[in-house]
């Protein structure tokens, strides 16, 4: 193999391997024995695990990332974020080992792994949506960053359970994650209040 086909092939390896068993229980001997190379050949590429996992990682987030920028296409906000939920659920179905890794904390110094920095990162394709929407409402724009990374977050952990149960289909589960956010969205307060909060204190006031 060239240097090239051989980087390939041990971030592949490499993927399968952290996607099976973790960061943690993966090893560099494990990745090499799969690759049918000496571990040295591992080091010579990547410096070693937290190096192979780094590259791996970053692969996968600019892969969601770029699959939920070139499904945003329309004119209606709804329908972005159907494209948008159905983008990343796709991901999921397609690529559950880089799924996989990226639900994971990430154990190397920077943060680019963990789940809460992949949310960030989608969030910031579909906060415009809800910074237009907010916009045409009378609602303060700069709260959507706040529901952008809910909508995320939400897909995300859905596409966790989806991901272990296998249904119902990935276009209905879009529909439904959209339905809840959508209809959520329509009846949304400019400036809601805590009706727990309300409740506790009138109770607190009648002791």
């Amino acid at each position: 193999m060239t240097g090239q086909e051989r980087r390939a092939q041990l971030l592949d390896v490499g993927r399968s391997v952290f996607a099976d068993v973790g960061y943690e229980a993966a090893s560099i001997e494990e990745i090499a024995k799969r690759a049918r190379i000496t571990k040295p050949v591992v080091y010579e590429h990547f410096g070693g695990k937290e190096g192979l996992y780094a590259v791996i990682v970053d692969r996968e987030v600019r892969r969601l990332v770029d699959a939920i920028n070139q499904a945003l296409e329309g004119d209606h906000p709804r329908v972005l974020l159907e494209q948008a939920a159905l983008a990343f659920l796709t991901y999921i179905e397609q690529e559950p080992e880089g799924f996989k890794i990226l639900v994971r904390d990430s154990p190397i110094a920077s943060a680019t792994g963990t789940l809460a920095s992949v949310i960030g990162d989608i969030a910031d394709q579909v906060e415009d949506i809800f910074g237009q929407e907010f916009k045409k409402r009378g609602f303060d724009p700069k709260l959507s960053p706040l529901y952008s990374r809910a909508l995320v977050g939400m897909v995300a952990l859905v596409g966790q359970w989806w991901l272990d149960v296998g249904k119902p289909k990935r276009e209905a589960v879009a529909a439904h994650l959209v339905n809840l956010a959508w209809n959520g969205l329509k009846d949304l307060q400019a400036d809601p209040t805590r009706t727990s909060s309300a409740k506790g204190s009138a109770e607190g006031k009648g002791t």
